[in-house]
């Protein structure tokens, strides 16, 4: 429920070309929520249609609000952008942080993205309305973007940390257990050493780097098979060049089991 809880709030847009290009941009990338306080614009106008596309729908679902207190009304979290520092406006969090921030709060509860008018921004009293303020780093010549364009990096970004919780929670990748691994290094230290790719007197300081090659990748039991099969080549390599024999691909790919071939398709 996450995007679907987060809604975009634009104070007094002056644009009609920009609120089409927001639409675009939500739906881009998954949001659905848009609230417009007080614009000063014909939302509905040909404009924003031509600039909306396929969007059109989201820009006729458009809410009206009269003031930003009524916008966010059932928000429990609001970010109001701003590009001025100063008293009052402390404590900036960055597009990328506010998506890792935001998305746990949205799971179940309301989220805000509050941006201020394209000319003059979010007054201080409405920015008073906001828990969090939230800038995009820009440089010194020209600090201020287009409204569309600051909408498009910030939902970027919170599209992104979605799609980050959504990796990590998928769990489809079932890492290999330690028995698992050590019959792997163990398999792969009898096949180098007998290779001559390991010092027999010393085969665990190399294979330590396999070791932690191997941890970062994190194996799961495919790859475990995978490898396995690998030093299976090896010991067939080793032993036809140990008995004078060819080493060719054709005899090194009839010696490999049936599954484990699957396993590497």
């Amino acid at each position: 429920m996450s995007l679907k809880n987060i809604c975009v709030v634009l104070v007094e847009p002056q644009g009609a070309l920009n609120i089409g290009s927001v639409c675009r941009v939500m739906m881009n990338f998954g949001f659905s929520d848009l609230r417009l306080v007080n614009p000063q614009v014909d939302h509905r106008g040909d404009e924003a249609r031509q600039m909306a596309v396929k969007a059109g729908p989201l820009l006729e679902g458009a809410g009206l609000y009269p003031d930003l207190a009524a916008a966010l009304a059932d928000c429990h979290l609001a970010y109001g952008t701003t590009r001025r520092f100063g008293k009052y406006r402390e404590d900036f969090v960055h597009p990328d942080e506010a998506g890792d921030e935001l998305l746990p709060v949205a799971d179940s509860q309301r989220v805000a993205l509050v941006f201020g008018r394209e000319d003059s921004g979010l007054l201080t009293a409405e920015l008073s309305l906001c828990q969090r303020f939230l800038t995009i780093p820009t440089h010194d010549e020209l600090p201020s973007m287009n409204l569309a364009q600051a909408v498009s990096v910030c939902l970027y970004e919170v599209s992104r940390a979605q799609g980050r919780r959504l990796g990590k929670r998928a769990g489809r990748r079932k890492l290999a257990n330690g028995d698992l691994l050590e019959g792997l290094f163990g398999h792969m230290r009898r096949s180098m050493v007998a290779i001559g790719f390991l010092d027999p007197h010393n085969p665990e300081h190399i294979l330590r780097t396999f070791r932690r090659i191997f941890s970062r990748a994190g194996l799961n039991e495919r790859d475990v098979k995978i490898l396995h099969g690998l030093c299976r080549q090896l010991d067939w390599v080793d032993g036809q060049r140990r008995k004078g024999l060819p080493e060719t691909s054709g005899e090194v790919a009839a010696e490999v089991p049936v599954v484990e071939r699957k396993a590497a398709s």
